[in-house]
């Protein structure tokens, strides 16, 4: 591995194939929140928890997430028209992990549809519907980077990924 180490832990390195995880550690010291993005498929709902996201303009109004394109999800995603992103609150927790397990994990009572036919979740601390922007490869993702056509909010605490691990964060 290419690295140099300091005191208390710190370390400098050159990203190369052979310190992946050192560079995806690094990454992961960003706290971001959890989302959820949703989009109506040939078979229903396809969903994928996502950390990735990102405000990007006011006006228009526009937001970004980046799906890896390893993902069995990717090409739904990267092919809508229309999508929702969730971001969740701390009572999630368990959405988040079984929307990452499973894709099919938002059924009945857990969505409804929005104008556009997308499948969305109730009660998330804020949601974006989007109509496609942008769609750019990245390396081994894409940025997808979406009009927020409608929004929703509501108050809580949010859902947090930090270092690799989800955690509650108690603001409110």
């Amino acid at each position: 591995m290419t690295g140099t180490a300091f005191a208390s832990g710190h370390r400098s390195f050159i990203p190369a194939p052979d310190n992946g995880r050192l560079l995806r550690d690094a990454f992961g010291r960003f706290a971001t929140g959890v989302t959820i993005v949703t989009t109506k498929g040939r078979d229903g709902c396809v969903a994928i928890t996502a950390n990735s996201f990102s405000s990007v303009s006011m006006d228009p109004p526009l937001v970004l997430w980046s799906p890896a394109r390893s993902s069995s999800r990717y090409p739904a995603f990267v092919g809508a028209q229309h999508y929702a992103i969730h971001i969740l609150g701390a009572e999630q927790e368990s959405l988040a992990f079984d929307v990452a397990r499973n894709q099919a994990a938002l059924t009945g009572d857990k969505m409804q549809l929005n104008d556009d036919g997308v499948p969305v979740i109730a009660d998330c601390l804020a949601r974006f519907d989007c109509t496609r922007h942008a769609v750019h490869e990245a390396g081994d993702h894409a940025i997808i980077v979406g009009q927020v056509t409608h929004a929703h909010l509501r108050d809580g605490d949010p859902l947090a990924f930090f270092g690799g691990k989800v955690t509650r964060l108690d603001i409110n």
